[in-house]
C-alpha cells in the first residue's frame, strides 16, 4: 500500500476514533459530534454531517428497542444489510467495518446459540464499544476482531455469509476488499452488504463534489464498477438495487452476490478446486469460465 493510501486510512481511523468516543463518553452521537468521513477523488477525507439517508433509523424499531442505546447510538451505516442477509441458524456471519456491533449483535440474535457472529475493525475505539455493547446485551456468540477488511484474520473458507454497512466505500482498495470476501466465504457462502454506489454518468470529480455535503460517498464505486469487482473476485448471481437517494446520482443500495459451490459454477466441474474440469469436453477450464462470464480465476490454459 503506497504512503498515500496509509495516511489517508489514518485519518479515516481516526475519525471513527473520535465517533466512538463521543458515544463512549456521553457527548453526543457518533453521526452528530464526529462526522462521517471518506476519500474523495483527491484523496482528502471529507468533514460532513450524516444526513437523513444514514444511520440507526433505518432499522427496524423492535431491532432498534433489543440493543443498548451506545450501539444504536454508533450506527454510521447508510443500509441494513440484515434484511437481505437472509440469515439462518447455525450459520457462521461476519460483518466488515463493525464499528460499534450494531449489525453483529442483530446477526447473534438470527443465527442463535449454535451459530457465530464475528465483526471486524482497524479502530481500537470502536473495538472496545463493541465488545461493551455486546457485554450489555448478554449475547455471547460474538467475537470481535482486530483487522482491515482487506486483510481479516480469519481462516479461508470459515464463514457462510459477509455483510458490511456503509463501509467498502471507505477502502482505499476496495478490489482487495472484494477478493478478501470471496476468500472468507464457503463455497456456496453469500455476501449481502449496504453500501453507497454511483450511477454510471458520475466521474470520479463529480462523485467528490457530493461527497463533500453528504459524507462517506465521494469513494463510492459505480453500479458497473460494483459489478464488475465482484465478478472479478469471482462471484455470481450479482445484483446492485438502489433503495434510497444519499445525493443528486448517489445511492444507498443492496449488494448481493454469491460465492460458487462446489460443483455447480461456470460451466466448471468442481470448480474452484484442484480437480476442476470443464463439462463441455472440448473445452478447457479458461474457456468454459471465460463463455460463463462468471468471473472466476481461470486455472488452466
Amino acid at each position: 500500500m503506497s504512503q498515500h493510501a496509509d495516511d489517508l486510512r489514518e485519518r479515516v481511523r481516526d475519525r471513527y476514533a473520535a465517533a466512538a468516543t463521543a458515544v463512549t463518553t456521553g457527548t453526543g452521537a457518533a453521526c452528530s459530534t464526529a462526522a462521517c468521513c471518506g476519500p474523495d477523488a483527491g484523496g482528502a477525507v471529507q468533514d460532513v454531517e450524516i444526513g437523513d439517508g444514514f444511520g440507526a433509523q433505518l432499522y427496524p424499531r423492535d431491532d432498534r428497542d433489543a440493543l443498548p442505546a451506545e450501539a444504536i447510538a454508533a450506527s454510521l451505516g447508510c443500509g441494513n444489510p440484515l434484511a437481505v442477509a437472509d440469515l439462518h441458524p447455525g450459520e457462521t456471519v461476519l460483518d466488515l467495518g463493525s464499528g460499534g456491533g450494531i449489525d453483529v449483535l442483530l446477526s447473534a440474535r438470527r443465527v442463535g446459540p449454535t451459530g457465530t457472529a464475528f465483526g471486524v475493525d482497524m479502530t481500537d475505539e470502536m473495538l472496545d464499544l463493541a465488545r461493551a455493547n455486546a457485554a450489555k446485551s448478554g449475547v455471547g456468540n460474538v467475537e470481535f476482531l482486530k483487522g482491515t477488511i482487506e486483510d481479516v484474520p480469519l481462516p479461508d473458507g470459515s464463514v457462510d455469509v459477509v455483510i458490511s454497512n456503509c463501509v467498502i466505500n471507505l477502502s482505499t482498495d476496495k478490489p482487495a476488499v472484494l477478493a478478501e470476501a470471496h476468500r472468507l466465504l464457503r463455497p456456496g457462502g453469500r455476501f449481502g452488504v449496504s453500501d453507497v454506489v454511483a450511477e454510471d454518468h458520475l466521474d470520479a470529480d463529480q462523485r467528490a463534489e457530493r461527497g463533500s455535503y453528504v459524507g462517506c460517498i465521494a469513494g463510492a464505486l459505480s453500479i458497473s464498477e460494483y459489478r464488475d469487482g465482484l465478478a472479478a473476485a469471482g462471484f455470481t448471481d450479482i445484483s446492485v438495487t438502489p433503495t434510497h437517494d444519499v445525493a443528486d446520482g448517489m445511492h444507498s443500495a443492496i449488494i448481493r452476490a454469491s460465492k460458487p459451490a462446489a460443483g455447480s459454477c461456470c460451466g466448471v466441474q468442481d470448480c474452484c478446486s484442484p480437480g476442476e474440469r470443464a463439462v463441455d469436453a472440448g473445452a478447457t477450464v479458461a474457456e468454459a469460465k471465460t463463455a460463463s462470464g462468471c468471473g472466476c480465476v481461470p486455472s488452466e490454459s
